[in-house]
């Protein structure tokens, strides 16, 4: 099935292609013929997860999207302190290729700006037999997970053309910023301005930014959060030049753009945007790079002010309900009919806050279950906060589902979706406790797959599965022993606290049980029907009813009281013997259920 991040995307890119502003940037002659409709987006999340559409495949070359890297590579070499005193994180409000240097000291604004950069540049020394550009190079192809290379061509072009570029490092080679000959840090500046990468690349680039410098596919530790500290910081305030405030307004992530045609946006601690468009505005930025993020940072709320809290799976379990079952006693064909399809229903459970993050991977998880899955139980008794973007997400993967024939579940005491499905054409069934959902679960598959086992609206005695291991003669017996009793609709059966009052046998209709909630609500915890059977547990409670349970529609029952129990106790030992062992299996089938159950929850 589609995810709808993926299906959003592709409505986006197919939209934002129509925009035909900008130019593509022609001052190096080698970048002048690049094919202006080129358009990729790509958004990687911080466990690794790529969504791309377009052109994110083509090569182009990196500008001044290298900046902040050889930046992080400058403070993790030398420290804070030590670079601070060559460059500092003041935005300058100027253009990317101003001169922007402090009177008298001759120190650039930022390491954004080109005379920043340079600077940033000649920071960077040869080690271990390692040349300066080398080292760079090796840096940016641990961020994106695979070897980088030069572009010789437009190195050659830079190397010809970058006459402003070099005026500045001599300028900052008069104040002593730049401490050698400047020559080699210009040629290795167009160098670095000159390595290949496409919009994939970029992506992963920004996500191992956004996972605190480890890259979330190769899981290398590539720079320490320090040095990532520092440079979204300044990415924040100064990556997009001239036009920062408008950007941080609008998109509020720390950001870099490039001549090139690219863009990068990082929202740390959950993903990575890159864009990739050729055509350029004043600034120097991508026209449809700046609009596809805002476009983002708006419909998926990735502004840092929404999305601030560190982002991280919302997924806390994910099982079928063959590994954890209702708990209601069935027949053994009804039983096994659940082994051999409870795989058809699985229940994903939620924590957490359901930002983008935590949205995207619920979304992942449910886009990507297998086909056979055809019931979906969504547990949010643990979900927190819910944005604006989950609501919508979660209703278009509920429109997937029912095109595809499946069936989305809620367990949603406190109704934290119930604004998703409005307008829906059908009710989401919806519940309060996860047995009560999975119940319901195990019922349409019995009345899917189990032609000769759909439920029964009417059993007899005889029928009951607790007294399945009796023989008919000693089920007769019981019988004769027990009292018809019948039931309206809402009529109360037991209530929490009474004492032990007998087995309850229902031959029709259906009961709940339910207990009070920590809230003062009352919360269902099961359904049960013809068959089924109630009020032996309270043998195992003190000889108390620990739920009270109540009649859904008219209920007829057979009721073996305890004044009945405890007379067959005295005038037929081995037939009381045989119903204690009978009601024992029943119990201990029941206890397996739940510890099955149990071991799922431990596991995961």
């Amino acid at each position: 099935m589609e995810s709808p991040i993926e299906g959003y995307l592709a409505r986006i890119h197919r939209e934002i292609s129509e925009l035909k502003d900008g130019k593509p940037y022609s001052t190096i002659p080698a970048m002048a013929n690049v094919n202006p409709d080129n358009f990729g987006i790509c958004l990687t999340t911080v466990d690794g997860y790529v969504y791309e559409i377009g052109d994110t495949r083509e090569e182009f070359s990196i500008q001044s999207i290298s900046k902040p890297f050889t930046y992080g590579l400058a403070l993790a070499d030398l420290g804070l302190d030590k670079v601070d005193e060559k460059v500092d994180v003041e935005p300058s409000g100027d253009s990317f290729n101003e001169i922007s240097l402090a009177e008298g000291t001759g120190r650039p604004a930022n390491a954004m700006i080109n005379a920043g950069a340079l600077t940033a540049t000649s920071l960077i020394k040869a080690s271990g037999g390692i040349t300066r550009i080398k080292r760079i190079v090796n840096t940016y192809s641990a961020f994106a997970g695979r070897e980088l290379s030069i572009d010789e061509e437009i190195f050659a072009s830079e190397l010809e053309h970058g006459h402003r570029n070099r005026a500045l490092a001599y300028l900052l080679r008069s104040f002593n910023i730049i401490e050698n000959d400047p020559v080699p840090v210009i040629e290795d500046y167009f160098r670095q301005c000159s390595v290949l990468v496409n919009c994939l690349d970029l992506s992963l680039m920004a996500a191992t930014l956004a996972n605190s410098g480890r890259n979330p596919m190769t899981g290398k530790q590539v720079m320490e959060i320090l040095p990532v500290e520092r440079v979204l910081s300044v990415m924040t305030t100064c990556g997009m030049y001239d036009d920062a405030g408008s950007w941080i307004s609008t998109v509020g992530m720390p950001a870099k753009s490039g001549v090139g045609g690219g863009t990068i946006s990082v929202l740390p601690g959950q993903v990575g945007l890159a864009v990739y468009s050729p055509p350029l505005d004043e600034h120097g930025s991508s026209v449809r790079g700046i609009a596809t993020s805002q476009r983002l940072s708006q419909d998926m709320e990735l502004h840092f002010v929404r999305a601030a809290r560190v982002g991280k799976s919302a997924i806390r379990s994910s099982y079928d309900i063959s590994a954890a079952p209702s708990g209601i006693r069935r027949g053994d064909e009804a039983m096994d009919l659940l082994r051999d399809h409870g795989h058809r229903a699985r229940v994903v459970e939620l924590n957490g806050d359901l930002l983008f993050a935590g949205t995207e991977s619920m979304v992942r998880e449910l886009s990507s279950l297998n086909d056979e899955v055809e019931l979906i139980i969504l547990d949010l008794r643990r979900v927190d906060e819910v944005a604006d973007v989950s609501m919508r997400l979660l209703a278009e993967v509920r429109e997937n589902l029912v095109a595809d024939g499946r069936e989305l579940v809620l367990i949603d005491a406190e109704g934290t979706l119930a604004d998703a499905f409005r307008d829906v054409d059908r009710d989401v069934p919806t519940f309060d406790t996860r047995t009560a959902a999975v119940e319901w679960c195990e019922n349409r598959l019995i009345e899917t797959y189990g032609t000769e086992l759909d439920l029964p609206s009417r059993v007899n005695i005889a029928q009951c599965p607790a007294l399945s291991p009796l023989s008919d003669e000693d089920i007769q017996k019981l019988a004769d022993r027990m009292e018809d009793r019948t039931y309206n609709d809402g009529d109360v059966i037991r209530r929490i606290g009474q004492s032990f009052g007998g087995v309850f046998f229902i031959l029709s209709g259906g009961v709940t049980t339910s207990v009070l909630g920590p809230t003062g609500h009352r919360v269902k915890l099961t359904t049960l029907s013809a068959g089924m059977t109630f009020g032996e547990l309270a043998l195992g409670s003190d000889d108390r009813q620990e739920t009270t349970v109540k009649a859904t529609g008219k209920v007829t029952i057979k009721l073996l009281t305890a004044d009945a129990i405890s007379r067959l106790e005295s005038e037929d030992e081995r037939l009381a013997l045989e119903l204690w062992k009978a009601l024992t299996r029943d119990a201990y089938t029941r206890v397996d259920l739940y510890l099955r159950e149990t071991a799922v929850r431990i596991r995961d």
